[in-house]
């Protein structure tokens, strides 16, 4: 799907604001209700615009602390690789799993309460699925910046 200008203020507006009731997102991005409604079941279709969520505040949830681990693995082979992914896949604590080009394997962001979690989670889960060979935590002490907002 070809995305013009019209999508691409649509787009902008949901991302700021997915609650956005067809009439205000119309009167917001200069359409009128009806092709506003029928372009955005277009991005939706296309799967531009996968799924609307809710954002929550970690700390009021119990999650307050972002660990970043790095993952490395006993070897890079689809079947160990495979294996890997599907363990993390089974695992809520791990919002992110990215395989990595450069030093590690895979790069996670994992939510949790506090240290004393993670380290269960680290020795109870996460060093006891076969492929790991060994994990580095990172613990970010500020967030500097944090937006779901695609620059689009």
């Amino acid at each position: 799907m070809e995305l013009d200008a019209l999508d691409l203020r649509i787009l902008r507006a949901l991302q700021k604001d997915g609650r956005l009731q067809n009439n205000e997102l119309a009167r917001e991005v200069g359409l009128s209700p009806s092709p506003c409604l029928r372009r955005v079941r277009q991005l939706e279709e296309a799967g531009v615009i996968k799924g609307y969520v809710a954002l929550l505040d970690p700390a009021l949830v119990g999650r307050q602390l972002t660990i970043f681990a790095r993952v490395w693995l006993r070897g890079q082979d689809v079947e160990t690789v495979q294996a890997f992914t599907d363990a993390i896949r089974q695992l809520p604590e791990v919002l992110e799993c990215h395989l990595m080009v450069g030093d590690c394997d895979f790069l996670l962001r994992i939510a949790i309460a506090n240290l004393d979690e993670y380290r269960r989670f680290q020795v109870e889960h996460l060093t006891k699925i076969p492929s790991v060979q060994s994990v580095k935590t990172e613990i970010p002490i500020q967030i500097i910046k944090q937006t779901t907002e695609l620059p689009i």
